[in-house]
C-alpha cells in the first residue's frame, strides 16, 4: 500500500486531503496492526510487523505538514507499538527511507541516483531473516550519491 502526500502549508491544505492522509499512512497501519496481533500473539514463534516510514518522518520540510504529522505519528506508533509487544514475541520495525525512485507525489520514474525500490525489498526480507533474539527497531535508507553540491 503506498503512503500519501500532499505537499502544501497548512494554510492551502484541506481538510479532505489531511484526513486521507491520516487515513491511510496513520490509521490503515493501526488497523492492519490490530487485525494481526490476536493472531500473532496465539503463535508461539510470535510474528513480524515492519512498517514503511519516510525521513520525513524524522526531517520536517516547507510544504510537509501533513505528510511529516503522518510519518512522524508512523514512527512513534511503530516504536509504542514495539515495546508494548516484543516481549509476546512480535518485532515491530520501521524503514524510513528517503527518495526513493517512484512516481510518488507526481514524480517520475528513472532517477538512477534515487533509492530502488528492490532496495527496500531487500531491506524487508533482512529484518525477516533477523535472528528472532534480535529486533531492528529503526532502518534509515537513503541515495550514496543524490545529485546537487
Amino acid at each position: 500500500m503506498p503512503g500519501r502526500g500532499s505537499l502544501s502549508s497548512v494554510g492551502d491544505l484541506t481538510p479532505e486531503e489531511w484526513e486521507r492522509m491520516l487515513a491511510l499512512n496513520l490509521s490503515g497501519v493501526y488497523y492492519c496492526c490490530h487485525e494481526i496481533l490476536p493472531i500473532f500473539r496465539k503463535d508461539a514463534a510470535g510474528g513480524d510487523v515492519i512498517n514503511i516510514s519516510s525521513l520525513a518522518g524524522a526531517n520536517a520540510f516547507a510544504g510537509g505538514a501533513g505528510y511529516n504529522a503522518t510519518k512522524f505519528g508512523l514512527n512513534g506508533f511503530s516504536e509504542a507499538m514495539m515495546m508494548d509487544h516484543r516481549k509476546e514475541g512480535v518485532r515491530v520495525s520501521y524503514i524510513m527511507p528517503g527518495s526513493v525512485d517512484t512516481e510518488f507525489g507526481g514524480g517520475s520514474k528513472g532517477a538512477e541516483w534515487k533509492v530502488a525500490p528492490e532496495d527496500i525489498a531487500d531491506v524487508v526480507v533482512t529484518l525477516l531473516r533477523m535472528p528472532r533474539r534480535t529486533t531492528v527497531s529503526r532502518v534509515e535508507i537513503r541515495p550514496s550519491m543524490p545529485p546537487g553540491k
